[in-house]
C-alpha cells in the first residue's frame, strides 16, 4: 500500500471518527432535559378524598419547581386498584407518579387476582403525610359518645351501617379493627371515594362513617356530621377537644392513614432524586404545611428507601388484620 492511499485510509477512519461523535453529541443535544412535557398524577379515587387533596396540594406548587404542568387525573374504581393498574404499566419515564394510600398496603393481602405488585412493579418515590380518620354518626343517631355508640351496635348487632371509602380502603380496616376490638358487628357500605361516602352520612343514608379528617371535617364543623372520636394514638391538631378511640372506649386502638407516590419500576434514578428532591421542597412551603395542617394532615416527607420501609411494615401488619377479620375481595 503506498503512502497516498495510508494516508487517505487515516483521513478517512479520522473524518468517520468525527461524524459518529458529531451524531451522538447532536443526538443527545436534541434529547430534552426532565421534564419536558407535563407530569400526571394518577389518583385511584374520586375527587375530593383524602388522596385526591393530597395529590392537588403538591401538584400546584411542583408545577412551579419543574417548570412543567402537574396534571391530577382521577381514575377510581376497584379501591384504587384500577389506577395502579395504568400506572404499572406506564413507561418508567418520570411523568406517570401513582398516589397512593395506605389502602394499597392493605389490597396486596386483601384481593385475590390483583393484576400489578406493589412492591415489584413499583419504585418508593416519597411519603406526602399521614392524617387521623374521624369515627362520626349521622345527628339523628341517638350516641353522643364512642361508648354509646359501642352499646348500641351490642343492642343491635348487624343492624347499624357504617360508610367507608371502598372495600380495602384504610377506613374499611380501620372500622375492621374497631368492630374486632369493640366487640361489634356493624355492616360496611363501601363508597368509591371518601366524598361519596360522606354525602351519604350528611344525607342519613348510613348511620355511621370512618373519614379521613380532610373529608370530614367541613361536615363536623357546619353539624351535619357529629364526631365521637378519632383514630390515631395522639389527639388530632384540629380537633384537640375530640378524644381518641383508645380514649374513648377501646384501648389499644390506633390507625392512621399515610399517602404517598410511587413510580413504574425502571425510572432512571435521576429522575426519581429530581422528583423526590423536588417533592420535599415542596412539603416544606409554609402555604402547603398550613393547608395540609388545616385539614388535620401531618407532612412526612423523606427518602424513597424510608418510604420503601413504611410501606413493606404496612404491608406485613395489615396482611394479619384482613386475616384476623377474614376479610377478602375478588
Amino acid at each position: 500500500m503506498d503512502h497516498a492511499s495510508r494516508s487517505t485510509r487515516v483521513v478517512c477512519g479520522v473524518t468517520l471518527g468525527i461524524c459518529f461523535s458529531a451524531i451522538a453529541a447532536s443526538v443527545f443535544a436534541q434529547a430534552p432535559p426532565y421534564p419536558a412535557k407535563p407530569v400526571r398524577f394518577l389518583v385511584g379515587f374520586a375527587p375530593g378524598g383524602g388522596t385526591d387533596i393530597m395529590a392537588r396540594t403538591v401538584a400546584v406548587r411542583l408545577a412551579d419547581a419543574l417548570g412543567q404542568q402537574v396534571i391530577v387525573e382521577n381514575r377510581p374504581g376497584a379501591n384504587a386498584n384500577l389506577a395502579a393498574e395504568l400506572a404499572a404499566k406506564a413507561a418508567p419515564d418520570g411523568y406517570t407518579v401513582l398516589f397512593i394510600s395506605v389502602s394499597h398496603a392493605v389490597s396486596k393481602s386483601l384481593y385475590r387476582g390483583l393484576k400489578y405488585d406493589l412492591e415489584r412493579d413499583f419504585t418508593p418515590l416519597v411519603a406526602i403525610g399521614s392524617v387521623p380518620q374521624a369515627v362520626v354518626v349521622h345527628p339523628s343517631l341517638p350516641v353522643k359518645n364512642l361508648k354509646e355508640l359501642i352499646a348500641l351496635a351490642k343492642k343491635r348487632p348487624g343492624e347499624i351501617t357504617y360508610a367507608s371509602s371502598g372495600s380495602g380502603s384504610p377506613e374499611h380496616l380501620a372500622a375492621e379493627m374497631f368492630s374486632l376490638m369493640a366487640g361489634v358487628k356493624m355492616i360496611h357500605i363501601p363508597y368509591k371515594g371518601g366524598s361519596a361516602s360522606a354525602i351519604d352520612i350528611v344525607a342519613g343514608q348510613v348511620a355511621v362513617g370512618f373519614n379521613t379528617m380532610p373529608v370530614a371535617l367541613p361536615h363536623i364543623q357546619s353539624g351535619r356530621m357529629r364526631v365521637l372520636a378519632t383514630t390515631e394514638e395522639s389527639r388530632a391538631g384540629v380537633l384537640p377537644d375530640v378524644p381518641t378511640v383508645a380514649e374513648a372506649g377501646v384501648p389499644g386502638y390506633a390507625a392512621a392513614t399515610w399517602y404517598g407516590a410511587m413510580l413504574p419500576t425502571g425510572t432512571p434514578r435521576e429522575i426519581v432524586q429530581r422528583l423526590n428532591a423536588d417533592i420535599n421542597k415542596v412539603l416544606l412551603l409554609t402555604e402547603v404545611r398550613e393547608r395540609l395542617l388545616s385539614l388535620g394532615a401531618v407532612t412526612l416527607g423523606g427518602t424513597p428507601e424510608s418510604f420503601g420501609k413504611l410501606i413493606a411494615t404496612d404491608i406485613a401488619k395489615f396482611a394479619r388484620v384482613v386475616k384476623a377479620a377474614n376479610m377478602q375481595v375478588e
